[in-house]
């Protein structure tokens, strides 16, 4: 008897572990819920209620195949080790088959499986190319993401990106089980959670908007992102299906042009460049600044200032609304998620960690990689950030990238009535963006070079 353990890998389709273990066969499938774990961890109430939704649709595929699912709760990963063994002596498992992952709690929670002495056997479903294989010419890791993606892209291109297809059925259907989480949840039926809606759509995407995801993707007004990342958070679709499925469609998407598909690449790679730095730099999973010097950031962290910006009140316009969307939706727009996290961190002078927390306790997509190399991006203490004197204005950011105010008139009706050119003004800002940003500057100066 194999045991696949399921992650963030809630997927029939392209599971290496599971088709791994349905070739050797038989199959027994498990997966925890770890609730004091997920709350350290900040995971999003409409995420964990994503993930029952996500689980159920998982036993039904799995009972579809004929494999019992074992849906266990244990308070922390440090429970989890006692509790598998529990399990694979109870189904007379020989070996348990898992898709490895990049967060540094969680591979020290494989590490303490292992050294229970459970045959524990990893595999690579979440990353295309193993984090650690993209190195420097001194086997170093790349710290500029355009090296990383020439280095990376060549070797993709030599790499068979075709996803695992169905797993060997072990016997005639079964009855899956029905799954609760009993957490605080929020309702996030606004996503279908599902591995075939995952994958419904990647196909509409890729038929309707790709082409024009170049021109689309920074006005949160458009329909002009995947919005895939719920499911790639949870790994309901792969980055390797994705890949798989635009090259399949674009040939070419590899060329680095400046068209839709190559700059969906471009995203998915930056995707792995945060996975791969966070395997190779564990301290980021704990709250280091990537670069030391920002060690020396002196944060101002005014209590009131970072409420009035997670409430959306702080009279900047676009910040508010996209705000509103966080807090509405579970999901904010990419370009506003850049915004915030720049006001956030350069103009109220807040910590970014105060930001990436809120974040993940709001976010349906919540990722650690992504989340914490976005906010050390806008926060220029990253691998690759943007320049301490880059900071974003957030009048010209909104006349930019929504002109006529139509973005910000869903999340704040009030303001509907005010002309193109009056909507995007401050009304009672907390803060004036000139004098902010020359105050940011010298506060940020200490990340100059030398």
């Amino acid at each position: 008897m194999q045991i696949v353990w399921f992650r963030k890998d809630l997927r029939i389709l392209d599971n290496p572990a599971l088709t791994q273990a349905c070739h050797e066969g038989p199959v027994t499938a498990v997966y925890f819920i770890t609730p004091e774990q997920w709350q350290q961890h900040d995971v999003a109430p409409i995420q964990i209620d994503f993930i029952e939704k996500s689980l159920n649709q998982l036993s039904k595929s799995l009972a579809d195949i004929g494999i019992t699912f074992i849906v266990e709760t244990v308070p922390k990963f440090a429970d989890v080790p006692e509790a598998l063994d529990a399990i694979c002596r109870r189904v007379n498992a020989t070996a348990v088959l898992a898709n490895s992952e990049v967060e540094v709690d969680e591979i020290s929670r494989d590490i303490k499986v292992q050294q229970y002495g459970i045959n524990l056997r990893l595999y690579q479903g979440d990353c295309i190319i193993n984090p650690g294989q993209v190195l420097t010419q001194q086997g170093t890791m790349f710290k500029v993401f355009t090296p990383f993606k020439i280095n990376w892209l060549k070797q993709a291109m030599e790499m068979d990106l075709t996803p695992y297809g169905s797993p060997d059925k072990q016997s005639d259907k079964i009855s899956p089980i029905n799954i609760q989480i009993a957490m605080d949840k929020k309702d996030s039926s606004a996503w279908e959670a599902s591995e075939a809606a995952a994958l419904d759509h990647l196909s509409v995407f890729l038929d309707e908007s790709v082409e024009s995801y170049h021109l689309d993707r920074d006005f949160p007004a458009k329909s002009g992102t995947s919005m895939l990342s719920p499911y790639l958070a949870l790994g309901l679709i792969s980055a390797k299906q994705c890949m798989n499925a635009i090259l399949q469609r674009f040939p070419d998407a590899f060329n680095n042009a400046q068209n839709g598909p190559a700059t969906w690449v471009n995203e998915l790679v930056w995707r792995e460049f945060y996975r791969h730095i966070m395997v190779l730099n564990p301290d980021l999973g704990k709250g280091h600044n990537y670069n030391e010097l920002g060690n020396r950031i002196q944060w101002q962290n005014n209590p009131n200032l970072f409420t009035a910006w997670c409430e959306g009140k702080t009279g900047y316009p676009l910040v508010d609304a996209a705000m509103q969307q966080l807090i509405q939706t579970g999901w904010m727009h990419n370009r506003l998620r850049m915004v915030c996290a720049s006001f956030l961190t350069k103009h109220l002078l807040i910590d970014w960690r105060w930001g990436e927390v809120f974040f993940k306790q709001h976010l349906i997509d919540g990722d650690l990689a992504s989340n914490n190399g976005g906010w050390q991006w806008a926060a220029s203490t990253g691998c690759d950030a943007q320049p301490y004197f880059r900071i974003f204005n957030p009048i010209i950011q909104s006349q930019k990238f929504d002109p006529n105010g139509q973005f910000i008139s869903i999340y704040n009706q009030a303001l509907s009535h005010l002309s193109d050119k009056q909507i995007h003004l401050p009304n009672n800002p907390v803060v004036e963006h000139k004098l902010a940003r020359l105050t940011a500057l010298d506060i940020f100066s200490v990340l100059k070079k030398g």
